[in-house]
């Protein structure tokens, strides 16, 4: 009853805000293109263009109740002297005057130059990637792998860094705004919890105007998927027993996600495939780079069970075995099995969220464990590796979440590292959540001392620098010495290697 009552109710302001007359020329009090421009979702033939109109972005925008077209162009070069593609976009109030343009005509594999122009003004330039054609022999591909950006507790000087890289793509895993301010006073706005659709459209616009992220989306095309913090921290979806989420009845809580997966939506480069419908919004998703690499974009967040032991670090409790745990809900694994049976590229990437391996943190006989993660749904996991054995595919495994840098592999049997080896995983530290962050600490060291399946740790801020070829895949770990005050620098804090056929990494 509720997505459907939120489904109409979404449906009716569209249909009001597409008969609100269209304004050619209006006149605003400010640059309209204030949050930037980015690309996303690249294809053989085209990318999503994005940008919202917001002369006043922290105040809900400042733009009139009135639909305003915007223009876009799409070029060969990026003088633009060779223009290729035009088109024209209506930024509606029911989307905060944003604009998801879907390019469609353009050749594969090729680098393209994009701009936007309304109400008088024109856009920055921006460029983008497209993928190569379906099938099409691909010798490399280069990804940049990004999570956890804390407005509070750090500037996102990794995007600086990652914006001098040589990418094709960025992957950005999760927490891509946070909710509330949590500690750590770099940034001092940006520290109320949010929660009506305004909230979050002004605290997606704060983010939005940093400039070293706005510079990093004009160099490179994006794909995003949500953690939790875009929401609220470590929540599960509604069909549970409890009455209550993050405090909140259930039925006020839906209306704040509602309002925060249309904000979300609002504020990044989708398609309309993922236009949200009440509570719902359609995020798993695939890219394919021909014969190289395909990219299985995961949500583990909307269709979870609730954490079975509770939230945070716990020791195990007895409905950790409980049958019918899902991170990724029926339908999610279906479609991934599906997926990675019909896959014949040489890579198949997982894309997600929180830690998949097996991680214990107390040094002892007992287990202590992360409950928002995989190793809080063991049944979960166990269903995964029997996909990833069955499929017999080249997986590996990125992630976000945890705020610090792993290497992992995934085993059969989850603590057994002499199991077969079904996938790599290649966990990614933050942008900035938790400040500059330490080399190592205490609590890693006991991770690692009883976790032999995993080989690496480091606590600093930064991103992953991955290269794939048909031989092999590089992940490349690079950390910013500090987040705390501008100027950071960067540099590589470990490297490793796999190769098809060894999923085991190895330091290169």
């Amino acid at each position: 009853m509720h997505s459907r009552r939120n489904f109409f109710a979404s449906a009716l302001a569209l249909a009001a805000s597409n008969a609100l007359p269209v304004r050619a020329q209006v006149k605003l009090n400010g640059n309209p293109f204030s949050l930037g421009i980015a690309s996303g979702e690249p294809a053989p033939d085209g990318v999503v263009l994005w940008t919202r109109l917001a002369p006043q972005p922290l105040t809900g925008g400042g733009m009139p109740d009135q639909n305003v077209p915007v223009r876009w162009e799409v070029a060969e070069d990026e003088s633009f002297r060779k223009i290729v593609r035009r088109g024209l976009e209506m930024a509606t109030p029911s989307l905060a005057h944003s604009v998801h343009a879907e390019v469609a005509g353009l050749k594969p594999s090729r680098w393209y130059w994009y701009r936007f122009q309304a109400a008088g003004e024109r856009s920055p330039a921006g460029r983008f990637r497209t993928t190569p054609a379906p099938g099409a022999l691909v010798d490399r591909l280069r990804l940049g792998v990004a999570s956890c950006q804390q407005w509070s507790q750090g500037l996102f000087t990794a995007y600086q860094h990652m914006a001098e890289e040589d990418l094709d793509l960025v992957l950005h895993l999760g927490d891509y705004i946070y909710e509330k301010g949590y500690r750590g006073k770099v940034r001092t706005d940006g520290e109320a919890e949010v929660f009506t659709l305004t909230d979050y459209r002004n605290r997606h616009a704060l983010y939005k105007t940093d400039p070293l992220l706005q510079r990093a989306h004009s160099r490179f095309p994006f794909s995003v998927v949500w953690d939790d913090h875009e929401v609220a921290n470590n929540y599960a979806d509604f069909r549970h027993e409890l009455g209550l989420e993050k405090g909140q009845a259930r039925e006020a809580f839906l209306e704040r996600r509602a309002s925060a997966y249309q904000a979300f939506y609002e504020h990044l480069p989708l398609r309309r495939a993922s236009l949200p419908s009440g509570s719902r919004l359609q995020l798993y998703r695939r890219l394919s780079y021909g014969s190289l690499a395909q990219i299985h974009l995961l949500d583990t967040r909307q269709y979870r069970s609730d954490q079975p032991c509770g939230d945070g670090l716990k020791p195990a409790c007895a409905d950790l075995q409980q049958p019918g745990q899902t991170l990724l809900g029926d339908a999610q694994e279906k479609w991934l099995d599906q997926g990675l049976a019909a896959s014949r590229a040489t890579w198949d990437i997982l894309a997600q969220q929180i830690f998949v391996t097996y991680q214990d943190f107390d040094p002892g006989p007992g287990e202590i464990l992360n409950m928002d993660s995989w190793s809080g749904y063991p049944e979960a996991r166990l269903r995964l590796a029997a996909t990833l054995e069955q499929r017999k595919r080249n997986a590996v495994i990125l992630t976000g979440d945890v705020h610090s840098a792993w290497v992992a592999q995934l085993h059969r049997e989850a603590q057994n590292v002499n199991s077969p080896c079904l996938a790599a995983e290649f966990v990614c530290t933050s942008i900035s959540s938790g400040g500059d962050g330490l080399e190592t600490t205490d609590r890693a060291q006991k991770s690692l001392a009883v976790s032999p399946q995993i080989r690496f740790y480091n606590g600093r801020r930064g991103y992953i620098r991955c290269e794939l070829s048909p031989q092999g895949w590089r992940s490349d770990y690079r950390g910013v010495d500090f987040v705390s005050r501008p100027g950071g620098s960067v540099s590589t804090k470990g490297s490793f290697m796999i190769e098809p056929g060894n999923l085991k990494p190895q330091s290169a």
